[in-house]
């Protein structure tokens, strides 16, 4: 605290003297001082003092706080490389992606030509070990997934289904030999990837009652059946299919080819929410593997688990990018709307609505943090990241909800970005597992007793 107090005096003392008159300055404090004091910020506090310092206030008008929904500072525990990175990705999404973004989720369009600038912040597989991956904690991931969603949940989700489900379900599920045919190409992003688990017929209960089949004939696997809400499949080069064999009733996975006969998309319109994402029903008509594309490491159920398991931990994570999105969009929106000849920020009810955002967020990403922690520990559980998917996604309705409302009419329409932020927490709310199920797999373990069907 002390650290900080100096700081703030330090501006205070500046903002007092004519800064194009160095001599005034000196007379006032120690420069070489204060030079060595910013040179020890942190990124994120030298952020913060050149804003107070290069902002140029109205008369009579007091310095107003930057806008930042991290609140309890835990971005403070991340290293100066993992720290480099997270600017790196908020530059980007900052940079590339905001000024596109609102035009790409009205149209139903995915910017390809993002994707090689995207490939270039060398963040896929950024957890896992070989294969050209960074080789990074788990927590890297999760700030990763924020970054990305705190500006587009659609980009974040096309990462995610890329970098955590396709490339996960060949990390954790592939032989050595498709890894090393997969993995580095998929990690600069040269193929992309996509996940086929959901059903028409069948999405929460589909580890029982997966419709899609496999059987053996030679030395190919024949796949039959649809999947539906499947993320990239429009354009991806490869796509992971989970099948049930008729035989065993073992659920089985495979890597499926762009363009193999037999298997065709069919893109999903008029969604509400996450528009940019380019959803498919796939349909599988006698469409032949070959089995060295069937990932050999899968071989029931649990094995996809695994895969859902790692990457529900980022939808949670993604959840608390979405809700700081809507709530630093609407903190900004009300420092500068004025009803009443002043602006609505300095209206208690207005107030009142914004901290319990920011109370909701800061749960939120305090319990995302452990939650990646536990990850990197190994101690990560199916009920740990369910607890989390359920308490985020659930928060994340609120926060959207009242950046809304603090926004009046405006906050509908698609310019000031919450409009896209309420729209786009509804599909967070639901995929990776609804409340309903994630749910029942924490009342698992905390009770001892099953109340699945």
């Amino acid at each position: 605290m002390q650290f900080f107090t100096k700081i703030k005096s330090i501006i205070h003392l500046m903002k007092e003297v004519d800064f194009d008159d160095l001599s005034k300055i000196s007379e006032k404090i120690d420069l070489p001082k204060i030079m060595k004091t910013v040179g020890e910020l942190d990124e994120k506090q030298l952020d913060g003092l050149m804003k107070m310092l290069t902002e140029k206030s109205k008369k009579g008008q007091h310095q107003l706080p930057p806008i930042d929904g991290d609140f309890y500072d835990l971005d403070l525990k991340l290293t100066q490389e993992q720290r480099a990175i997270q600017m790196k990705v908020r530059n980007f999404m900052e940079d590339e992606v905001e000024p596109i973004a609102n035009d790409c989720w009205k149209k139903a369009q995915f910017p390809m030509e993002i994707i090689p600038k995207l490939a270039a912040l060398n963040i896929c597989g950024v957890a896992y070990k070989g294969y050209g991956c960074p080789d990074l904690p788990f927590v890297m991931e999760g700030i990763i997934a924020e970054e990305l969603a705190r500006v587009d949940v659609s980009i974040s989700t096309f990462f995610g289904v890329h970098s955590g489900l396709a490339m996960g379900s060949i990390y954790l599920c592939g032989s050595e030999a498709q890894k090393e045919e997969w993995l580095p190409k998929m990690q600069k992003m040269e193929l992309i990837g996509a996940f086929g688990l959901t059903e028409p017929n069948v999405g929460s209960a589909v580890s029982r009652g997966m419709e899609t089949t496999c059987r053996i004939e030679g030395d190919a696997w024949v796949l039959n059946g649809q999947k539906k809400w499947i993320g990239n499949a429009t354009f991806a080069d490869v796509t992971i299919i989970w099948a049930r064999e008729e035989t065993s009733n073992k659920v089985k996975g495979f890597l499926v080819r762009k363009d193999t006969p037999g298997f065709t998309t069919e893109k999903m319109e008029d969604k509400m929410a996450l528009r940019t994402v380019q959803n498919a029903i796939i349909t599988l008509k006698d469409c032949k593997i070959p089995e060295k594309d069937r990932l050999q490491n899968a071989n029931s159920f649990r094995d996809t688990a695994k895969v859902l398991r790692m990457t529900r931990a980022g939808v949670a994570w993604q959840a608390v990018g979405c809700a700081r999105g809507a709530y630093e969009s609407a903190l900004k929106y009300t420092k500068k709307r004025e009803q009443f000849g002043k602006p609505i920020a300095s209206f208690q009810l207005v107030q009142n609505h914004l901290v319990e955002m920011l109370s909701n967020l800061t749960a939120m990403k305090t319990m995302v943090y452990r939650l990646s922690e536990l990850q990197d520990q190994g101690l990560l559980t199916d009920e740990h990241a369910s607890l989390a998917k359920v308490f985020c996604s659930l928060r994340t309705r609120d926060v959207v909800s009242q950046a809304r409302e603090v926004m009046g009419g405006n906050g509908i329409l698609l310019e000031y970005n919450v409009a896209r932020f309420v729209a786009d927490a509804e599909a967070i709310y639901s995929y990776e597992g609804t409340k309903e199920i994630n749910t029942l797999i924490v009342g698992r373990a905390i009770t001892g007793y099953s109340a699945f069907v």
